[in-house]
């Protein structure tokens, strides 16, 4: 099925999945979720993309939920945004956390690229993303307040561990918008860059992984830091790095890094995600969704 709400090109082992309704700012709807839960979908499964590149065409990253609904636009009974049996005591599920929950899962490493105005799940969607990089043009909002309803997109789990509890409470509950020095300073991004330079700042990092590094190696790595900010004592991680330890160290890939480094040359990593995989993985029980 084409994509309408995203494009997505792949060159040099980075996927660019572009948010792709300018004339919209962006904005969210249920098949730009879809779209991008399928990109990530492929992107986990295709061993030649080791880095996925977010970012939004035109002057907007995304806007939030599309809005054109008018005053029912979260009302689960009737709006574009609704999923399930329309019963919210039910079967809803949130369309921003089914994409969060997706990036979350995610074994390739997620860079967002933030072009422009980033607001409810604009933001929201971002969280669940390894790096940000951000345009000196890009505003951020936590809107949800101010529209009478709740952070979603799983960011009242995502946001107080990216920027600490205090900033988290702030953002959401005055609901403002602020712009991307903030953001920087409160540690939502990585670092600001001139318009035309965020993309080619965002690819240089994406290379920097791909190169350089194994795409087992990134994978576990990625899932076993989100991880562990939920576990309650390291001994968790203990378990979980000794024997991947162990397992990795007999790979192709461990002896190529040893290798390549005595012989002060570039590593040539040749195991794939998720082929090469070892055990334990995976190394965690997915909660149930109970409606």
């Amino acid at each position: 099925m084409p994509e309408t709400a995203i494009s997505s090109t792949l060159e040099d082992r980075i996927l660019t999945i572009t948010l792709d309704r300018p004339d919209r700012l962006n904005a969210f709807t249920v098949g730009m979720q879809r779209e991008l839960c399928a990109a990530f979908d492929r992107a986990d499964e295709d061993p030649e993309v080791r880095v996925v590149v977010v970012t939004g065409r035109g002057r907007g990253f995304c806007a939030g939920a599309d809005l054109g609904g008018g005053g029912e636009t979260f009302d689960v009974n009737s709006s574009s945004l609704a999923t399930g049996s329309g019963d919210p005591q039910r079967a809803h599920r949130d369309e921003g956390g089914l994409l969060t929950l997706r990036i979350y899962q995610c074994t390739k490493a997620v860079i967002g690229a933030i072009n422009g105005p980033a607001v409810g799940v604009g933001a929201t969607m971002t969280l669940p993303m390894d790096i940000r990089l951000a345009s000196e043009n890009a505003r951020f909002g936590f809107v949800f307040a101010r529209r009478g309803i709740v952070p979603e997109a799983c960011s009242s789990w995502f946001l107080p561990r990216v920027v600490g509890i205090n900033t988290a409470l702030e953002w959401t509950m005055t609901g403002r918008v602020f712009g991307a020095p903030e953001a920087l300073e409160r540690g939502l991004v990585r670092s600001l860059h001139a318009p035309d330079d965020l993309l080619p700042a965002a690819y240089a990092l994406a290379t920097e992984i791909a190169v350089n590094t194994s795409a087992v190696s990134v994978a576990m790595t990625r899932q076993m830091l989100w991880r562990m900010l939920g576990e309650g004592h390291p001994m968790a991680a203990h378990r979980i790095d000794s024997p991947a330890i162990a397992n990795l160290g007999r790979s192709r890939d461990a002896v190529e890094g040893v290798v390549a480094f005595l012989e002060k040359r570039p590593a040539s990593f040749v195991d794939e995600v998720p082929r090469d995989i070892p055990a334990p993985w995976p190394f965690w029980e997915e909660p149930e969704f109970e409606g």
